[in-house]
């Protein structure tokens, strides 16, 4: 491990130099590849530089425990050191993990109602509330590119894009059923229904990251319409495309612009393609991982939300939080944080 920490704090040092050269300033295109380059390698440098200094804190203590006069304070500067030194030893390993490529990409949201009815379309929405919101407080934007709602204010299916820093490595453990617990207000008898709604979070990809033949794509456009005949377009700018070799549909109609419709639907069916040969590849080794993230699964059930005790479980790293309003209010930060965890833990003994 110390190996490579020092080849990449010498990699670090070259392009510390290179951005200073005159001509790099001169070319944008380079200055911004390799600025990031040396922004994503930071974080790692850092701690290493941290690391090292902690280590000679700790010789230069451990030189004066000879010392009568400075043993006792030289004894307490040894056991902080070791602490820390134990501290970024995990920390450096985590930051030494390979990287998910995707981590920086804005990401789609699909959501649909599953068994339950309307009482799964309502929850939903719910959902589709909850991440919109957690969006907002990271300064997030949110775009609906595609929705199918109930007569009651539910939603069948939606698909939604949101944009921004960091969406795709903060979300991207919310694909898989979510199951809700409650009383439906319809229920006069009190009953706790259970209902499902299946949620999958694929990352944005443009057409120069994954090429389809357009000889395989057949494009209709139709008139856009909402629930009860809402929000009628009398122009036909919505966007079918599918995919023949697939099968795969996908639907745009929330824009006024055909172009637009057309531009986002080819996203959404671009990053459905990928998932799919992403889900493909890793079939087998899905079966045979023992991360506590679970699979991915869309099919694997991963969080219930019971109303009646006021809890959200995450079924994948056995964790409960008695704060049900918070967590559909788009406080997810808690939650996200302890799957991002389990999974380097995870990754982190698969290592070994």
């Amino acid at each position: 491990m110390l190996d490579k920490l020092k080849e990449i704090e010498r990699k670090y040092s070259i392009l510390e130099e290179r951005l200073q050269q005159p001509e790099v300033y001169a070319d944008p295109a380079l200055f911004r590849t390799l600025s990031k380059e040396q922004k994503d390698l930071a974080p790692l440098v850092d701690a290493y530089r941290e690391y090292r200094k902690r280590l000679a804190d700790r010789e230069e203590a451990l030189s004066l425990l000879g010392d009568p006069d400075l043993k006792d304070l030289a004894r307490e500067e040894v056991d902080r050191a070791a602490a820390d030194i134990s501290r970024l030893e995990e920390k450096l390993r985590v930051l030494l993990l390979p990287k998910d490529p995707n981590d920086g990409k804005n990401v789609i949201v699909e959501i649909r109602g599953g068994a339950g009815g309307e009482e799964a379309a309502l929850f939903a929405h719910s959902l589709y509330r909850m991440y919109g919101m957690y969006a907002d407080s990271r300064g997030w934007t949110t775009e609906i590119a595609n929705v199918n709602e109930t007569e009651l204010g539910g939603i069948k299916e939606i698909s939604f894009l949101i944009e921004g820093s960091g969406a795709w490595s903060r979300l991207k453990y919310e694909s898989g059923v979510h199951r809700v617990q409650r009383v439906p207000e319809t229920e006069s008898g009190g009953r706790i229904h259970t209902s499902t709604v299946t949620v999958a979070v694929l990352p944005e990809m443009e057409e120069v990251e994954f090429q389809i033949d357009p000889n395989d794509l057949k494009i209709d456009t139709f008139r856009s319409s909402g629930a009860g005949g809402q929000h009628i377009n009398k122009t036909e700018s919505a966007i079918r495309i599918t995919h023949l070799p697939t099968g795969t549909v996908v639907e745009c109609q929330d824009e006024r612009s055909q172009y637009k419709n057309k531009d986002r639907a080819m996203k959404i069916l671009i990053s459905r393609l990928y998932d799919a040969e992403v889900q493909r590849q890793n079939a087998a080794y899905a079966a045979e991982r023992k991360s506590q993230v679970g699979t991915g699964d869309r099919s694997e059930r991963i969080r219930t939300y019971n109303f009646p005790q006021g809890r959200v479980t995450d079924h994948r790293i056995g964790l409960t939080l008695y704060k049900l309003d918070q967590i559909l209010n788009g406080d997810l930060d808690e939650i996200i944080d302890a799957l991002t965890m389990a999974d380097q833990a995870a990754r982190l003994e698969s290592q070994t």
